[in-house]
């Protein structure tokens, strides 16, 4: 489950522990149309062994994953719904690397990449050689604080030597706190024609920051570099310590020119591999209601062997972590699913489309690629109904979230629980921590089965000894009986819009909101939207899906982080103007915010 997206569906949680020994072998595939328990444990305890090493998008072990949810459709007679067979692929980024030449050269004096600098992974591609200004922290600041280290210097066309952090280190109580971002720095860099930025640690630190790719990055604008404090120290004539402290004590800036020339060169490439989604279906029988499809899902993918940036919760463990719940517990019910309903199709009118999600945690990727892509008309989606984390139930109680997305899900689904007799925990909003919200924000009703976080999530001790097996085969069969009520009904769920489409943090983060989705994972440059709120500030000046922000009050917009950083610069009932890109197409909209 993506963690940045995780704010409402708390349940309790259960310890369900196993005395079997882990096979590392795939379980049998054996036919039982039935939904077991013990075949639920089985598709879990394979999926989460150390041998898939936690099932990165892109690894061996998510390959093998993947050949163990194709095989199982194939023998049970699941049709292929890919744009290849059982597969639809898509391009995802596994990292960043250097690419052509990259160079830093003082005095005639060549610096060791990686050793003495490094580049930033958000930084251009690009070659310069200019002399320097001394930029202090680097802040433009004119609220609670009032700092700018860019008043009375001119930096345009020059690189800028700049201290990481802020005047009280790294305190998140500071007034400093939200400035001292690398991003948001490099940001008022290029808003002031710098034409890079050399970033130095403050004092007590010479560690490099590692080039590593992180989700949503692309490209700044400027070279951005991080040197050590011994080349920084040269550049100001062995006064770095001295510099710092008199910032830190006096609180004002300090900006002065420096003789001498930087010659950098920095080239950067992402590394793309081409990652599947999982498609199957089981055609309906009615000739006219089998054009409309239910689709049923859950990602495949986890964290691998977390680390730092991974979205793990020991993110200084480098270990692997197997998400036996997250998500081997979802991807199980979809097999079982698929081996019941492929069964009994003669009961099913409408067509159901199974699917396995990838890169879900790095963004939502696969589903929003689905949704992008889709291989059937979104419109003749009735519904998509989400598992993700079904493995831990408690009490007999599992959330559903999305119940609002449609009127007819709260009386359908207690409808079809009275024969399991499991405790509905209903929420209405549509959009939520996982694949579903690719839908939900597409007008698509939607309904996503979740037994709640627990101390193991996103941690190397989410493993299959804690599944309550019985607990999810309740909530399989209950999702089973809803599949065939759903796909009976004489007409589709009608959508409703039920919550904001966007998660709950943006919504909280500034005083003003745009009421855009934001497209995680493009990268485009810009900031690329999912979609506008009809109602909201870019609805209302015209925005609309595929619209790709890149100006916002004459500042430009490079990426998500620009965006975000703009916005909290933004007050309420300011009217700001914003261009756009639409297709090939500039335009200049005004937003009231």
């Amino acid at each position: 489950m993506k963690q940045q997206f995780i704010f409402s569906f708390i349940t309790g949680l259960i310890f369900f522990t196993g005395c079997s020994q882990v096979s590392t072998q795939k379980p049998k595939q054996n036919i039982n149309p039935e939904i077991t328990a013990t075949e639920i444990l089985d598709h879990i305890k394979y999926l989460s062994d150390d041998k898939l090493e936690g099932r990165f998008p892109g690894s061996k072990g998510s390959e093998d994953a993947a050949e163990y949810i194709v095989n199982h459709f194939k023998t049970r007679g699941i049709e292929p719904a890919g744009s290849d067979g059982f597969f639809q692929s898509f391009d995802f980024i596994t990292g960043i690397d250097y690419d052509g030449e990259n160079h830093l050269v003082i005095n005639d004096t060549w610096y060791k990449k990686g050793i003495d600098y490094i580049p930033l992974e958000f930084s251009s591609s690009t070659a310069i050689e200019s002399e320097v200004v001394f930029s202090g922290y680097g802040f433009s600041i004119d609220d609670s604080v009032q700092w700018n280290d860019y008043d009375n210097s001119d930096v345009e066309g020059k690189w800028i030597l700049v201290f990481r952090g802020g005047p009280d280190s790294d305190s998140p109580h500071s007034d400093f706190a939200k400035h001292t971002p690398l991003r948001k720095k490099a940001m008022l860099a290029r808003d002031n024609k710098a034409a890079g930025i050399l970033f130095v640690n403050q004092a007590g630190d010479d560690e490099l920051i590692p080039l590593k790719h992180s989700p949503n990055s692309t490209a700044i604008g400027i070279s951005v570099l991080h040197i050590s404090r011994s080349i920084a120290d040269e550049l100001v004539d062995g006064r770095l310590e001295t510099l710092q402290k008199e910032l830190d004590e006096n609180l004002k800036p300090n900006s002065f020119s420096i003789t001498e020339m930087v010659n950098a060169e920095v080239s950067l490439k992402k590394e793309i591999i081409e990652v599947p989604n999982i498609l199957g279906m089981i055609p309906g029988t009615d000739p006219v209601l089998k054009n409309e499809f239910i689709i049923i899902g859950a990602h495949f993918d986890h964290l691998g062997y977390g680390g730092s940036g991974s979205g793990s919760l020991a993110p200084d463990t480098a270990a692997i972590h197997n998400g036996a719940d997250d998500n081997a517990s979802g991807t199980a019910g979809i097999l079982e699913l698929a081996e019941k309903l492929s069964f009994n199709k003669n009961l099913l009118k409408r067509s159901v489309i199974l699917m396995a999600y990838n890169a879900e945690e790095e963004g939502l990727l696969g589903s929003k690629f689905f949704v992008n892509n889709p291989t059937v008309d979104l419109s003749s989606v009735a519904v998509m109904i989400n598992m993700d984390m079904i493995g831990r139930m408690s009490d007999d109680k599992v959330t559903i979230g999305g119940t609002g997305t449609s009127p007819e899900f709260e009386t359908l689904l207690n409808d079809v629980n009275e024969k399991n007799g499991i405790q509905l925990k209903m929420s209405p909003e549509g959009y939520g921590p996982s694949d579903h919200a690719s839908f939900y924000v597409n007008d698509v009703p939607v309904l996503f089965f979740f037994t709640g976080t627990h101390e193991n999530y996103h941690k190397p001790s989410d493993d299959w000894e804690h599944i309550n097996a019985e607990g999810e085969k309740q909530i399989v069969d209950l999702v089973y009986d809803l599949t065939i009520k759903l796909s009976r009904l004489d007409k589709k769920p009608v959508f409703t819009e039920a919550g904001p489409k966007e998660p709950n943090q943006t919504r909280r983060s500034f005083k003003v909101t745009f009421g855009v989705i934001p497209s995680y994972g493009s990268q485009v440059e810009g900031m690329e939207i999912d979609g506008a709120k009809k109602e909201g500030p870019a609805g209302k000046a015209g925005m609309k899906k595929g619209d790709v922000i890149i100006e916002i009050g004459g500042k430009e917009i490079k990426n998500i982080y620009d965006y975000m950083y703009r916005l909290g610069e933004l007050k309420p009932g300011e009217e700001v103007e914003v261009k756009i890109k639409r297709g090939e197409e500039l335009l200049t909209l005004k937003v009231n915010l």
